[in-house]
C-alpha cells in the first residue's frame, strides 16, 4: 500500500474542492463550459503545486515527521554527544575507525546499510564485539518516498536480520537514507516504535569544510551543544578527510569536557 500516493491524492482533491469554494465565494459562478474547465484546471494545478511543496518540505524536515517518535538532538545540561557514522561498514576501515574511538574511551552508534553489511561481515562483527550501537540505514539505500509501505518494510526488516546475524542484542534505532521519508516510512516506524534518529551537526556535508579534517573539526567544536547528534561518513574510500578528522574531532571535543555515548544513552537521559 503506498500511503504516499494515496494521502498527496487524498490532499490534492481536498485542497481541490477547497479552493474552487473559495473561488466561488469571492469570484462568483464561473459562466460556460470553458470557462468552468478553465477555472478548474487552475485550481487542480495549484493544488498540486501546494500539496507538491508541503511533501517537499516534509520529506526534507530534520525536526517534523508526521508519526512516531523522531530526534535530533536531545536537551541536556550534562556535557555528552553521540556520534553517528552511516553508510557501510566496510572491512577495510573498521579496525582503524575502532581504534580512533577506543583511543577516547568513545562508543558511537553506526548507521549500516543491510547489503553493504552482509558483504562487510568481519567489520559488523568488530563493531559489535567493541561494544558498539548499531542502527539500521536500510538494505539498499533508496530515498523512502512514494514507497509503499511493503518496500518500507523489505528495506528495514532485511537490515535488521543482518545486523541480528552479527550477533548484536542491542536496540535497532533506524535513520531513513538521505534523511528523506513521507507518510509510508512514518506509518511503518510508528506501527512498530521504531524511533527516527537524525542530527544537527554534520561537518562532511558541508562542501566548504568537507575537504579538510582541521576544519571539520573546528566547525564540530564551535557548533556542537550537550545532547547533540553528529553525523559522519568514514567508510567509503573517499571519505578520507572524514576519517582523518575523526581523531581531532574527539580530541577537540575532549578538551571541551564532552563524553561520547550512543544515541540509545542519550535518549534515556532525563
Amino acid at each position: 500500500m503506498n500511503l504516499d500516493v494515496i494521502v498527496g491524492l487524498a490532499l490534492v482533491a481536498v485542497l481541490t474542492l477547497v479552493l474552487l469554494a473559495l473561488w466561488r465565494l469571492l469570484g462568483g459562478r464561473a459562466r460556460g463550459t470553458a470557462r468552468r474547465a478553465l477555472r478548474l484546471t487552475a485550481t487542480l494545478l495549484i493544488a498540486v503545486a501546494l500539496v507538491g511543496f508541503g511533501a517537499y518540505r516534509l520529506m526534507n524536515a530534520r525536526s517534523v515527521q508526521l508519526l512516531g517518535r523522531q530526534v535530533a538532538s536531545v536537551r541536556t545540561g550534562d556535557k555528552v554527544v553521540a556520534l553517528t557514522f552511516d553508510d557501510g561498514p566496510s572491512d577495510k576501515y573498521a579496525d582503524a575507525v575502532l581504534a580512533d574511538l577506543a583511543a577516547f574511551h568513545a562508543h558511537g552508534t553506526f548507521f549500516v546499510i543491510g547489503s553493504v553489511a552482509r558483504e562487510n561481515p568481519e567489520a559488523l562483527r568488530k563493531l559489535v564485539a567493541a561494544g558498539q550501537e548499531i542502527g539500521n540505514h536500510s538494505y539498499t539505500h533508496p530515498r523512502l518516498v512514494f514507497v509503499s509501505t511493503g518496500t518500507v518494510a523489505r528495506e528495514v526488516e532485511s537490515t535488521d536480520r543482518v545486523i541480528r546475524s552479527a550477533g548484536y542484542r542491542g536496540p535497532i534505532l533506524f535513520r531513513p537514507p538521505y534523511a528523506k521519508r513521507l507518510v509510508s516510512a512514518s506509518y511503518y516506524l510508528w506501527r512498530h516504535g521504531r524511533t527516527t534518529v537524525m542530527w544537527n551537526v554534520e561537518p562532511d556535508s558541508i562542501a566548504t569544510v568537507a575537504g579538510s579534517p582541521e576544519a571539520m573539526a573546528d566547525l564540530v567544536a564551535r557548533t556542537v551543544r550537550p545532547g547533540s547528534i553528529i553525523l559522519l561518513h568514514v567508510w567509503d574510500d573517499g571519505r578520507s578527510a572524514s576519517r582523518a578528522a575523526l581523531p581531532l574531532i574527539l580530541q577537540r571535543l575532549s578538551d571541551q569536557g564532552y563524553r561520547f555515548v550512543t544515541v540509545s544513552q542519550l535518549l534515556a537521559r532525563p
